[in-house]
């Protein structure tokens, strides 16, 4: 495993309640991310595999000329050419990882249904794909993450009697658990320790302190599970 003590040392100290930050997501992808091993580097892709996933949704509703996040790991060219291989069935292009060309190919075959919200269809796929990275920090957080959004998108869905499970994405045994119940808990009572916070949250009529509040759940779930992880590639990507 590589260590990375002058870099993690020369990081920027920031704080959850900061206005301000010199330092941007471009700024990390230009001057930190070339300097990680090829092995690490795979690690932080999947943070920037959220903005590629965006960019994917863009480009199959808008064409050629949509607006594209520059933060992405790809460009707009290359994942053209994903798009093409998916349509022409000529499997997954390198380096791009499998999730993203299985879910062009399952968009290619039911393109124009209305009953399916691709965006969703893409997420699950992503966070599938992530909790079984082989990293085990990185499968906790985005397990976490994914836990958190299907909690929200539960609760909002029974609030206005939607169809809950076209909404809940993921195929693990906690997805299908909220998918399925129509408990006040969905049936995780005991199972994972910020439930009852997340429930609490979904509740509170303020909207801007309710996602400030879920935005410090996440940061203090980040300072908690990486303590111990001093100059690895785990406190880089924190």
């Amino acid at each position: 495993m590589s260590e990375y003590h002058c870099l993690v040392a020369g990081l920027p100290d920031i704080s959850f309640d900061v206005n301000k930050l010199s330092f941007t997501v471009e700024n990390f992808k230009s001057e930190i991310y070339p300097r990680l091993t090829a092995e690490d580097a795979a690690k932080i892709d999947l943070f920037f595999y959220g903005w590629d996933n965006a960019n994917i949704i863009k480009i199959l509703k808008q064409g050629s000329d949509a607006e594209l996040s520059r933060v992405g790991k790809f460009d707009a060219e290359q994942i053209a050419e994903l798009i093409d291989a998916a349509k022409c069935g000529d499997g997954c292009l390198k380096p791009f990882p499998s999730y993203m060309y299985e879910f062009l190919v399952y968009y290619f075959e039911n393109e124009g249904r209305e009953d399916i919200l691709f965006e969703d269809a893409l997420a699950g796929r992503y966070y599938d794909y992530a909790t079984r990275c082989g990293n085990s920090f990185l499968e906790s957080w985005f397990t976490f993450n994914r836990n958190i959004n299907n909690l929200q998108v539960a609760f909002l869905a029974r609030k206005y009697k939607m169809n809950m499970s076209e909404c809940i994405v993921g195929d693990d045994e906690t997805s299908e658990t909220i998918r399925n119940s129509a408990s006040r808990d969905f049936g995780l009572a005991g199972t994972i320790d910020y439930l009852e916070q997340v429930l609490r949250l979904c509740e509170s009529d303020k909207l801007q302190e309710r996602e400030r509040q879920m935005d410090e759940l996440r940061w203090n779930w980040l300072e908690d599970n990486s303590i111990f992880n001093y100059f690895t590639i785990e406190r880089i990507y924190v």
